[in-house]
């Protein structure tokens, strides 16, 4: 019995509180005297949902502002830009492939190298690339990490070439006064 009297007084006063918003939107729209609404995109996206729900028939009593049949077209189009993008592959893009070969390079030329320091290296170079994503690189070309890397003989003279034929080949005497009077004496004595 307390229930249908609460039932009822609350939808009393729901239909009272939208008769007052019908006549207040009268009111707008009669003082508007003819004057084009602007609606944004969210503007008509929120009244096609509230809109659809209520149907044609509620519409035709209580819409004041826009035709029913305008709301129910911006909903149809709602639901079709919906299902029109449903397709496109949504997320980050994958890393360039020439980026991917470059990790893998650095990794495998300089293999105390870690990905924090690998991940430097790009930037210096202009590529920004997280951590996870250069060990994800490394796991996929079966590179592990750092200390688990095999670093060998061959390794270390590939990495370090230019630096070994620079200072073996390319290195000149320096000939001061005390290097003169040493070669001196030595060869007299």
């Amino acid at each position: 019995m307390v229930l249908t009297v609460l039932t009822s007084w609350l939808g009393r006063q729901e239909r009272q509180a939208v008769a007052y918003l019908m006549e207040e939107n009268r009111v707008l729209r009669r003082q508007l005297r003819g004057h084009r609404l602007q609606f944004t995109d969210d503007d008509r996206r929120r009244l096609a949902v509230r809109g659809h729900r209520l149907g044609r028939q509620v519409l035709r009593q209580i819409a004041s502002v826009v035709a029913p049949e305008t709301i129910l077209r911006w909903h149809r189009q709602l639901i079709a830009r919906k299902w029109a993008y449903a397709n496109k592959p949504s997320g980050r893009h994958g890393v360039l492939a020439e980026i991917r070969r470059l990790v893998v390079r650095m990794a495998e030329e300089n293999p105390t190298w870690g990905y924090t320091r690998i991940q430097g290296a790009l930037k210096n170079v202009g590529h920004r690339i997280g951590r996870s994503t250069i060990a994800r690189i490394l796991k996929r070309h079966s590179l592990p990490p750092v200390p688990a890397r095999p670093t060998s003989w061959q390794t270390f003279l590939r990495a370090h070439w230019g630096a070994i034929a620079g200072a073996d080949f390319f290195t000149t005497e320096v000939w001061t006064w005390a290097r003169i009077s040493d070669v001196l004496h030595r060869v007299c004595d």
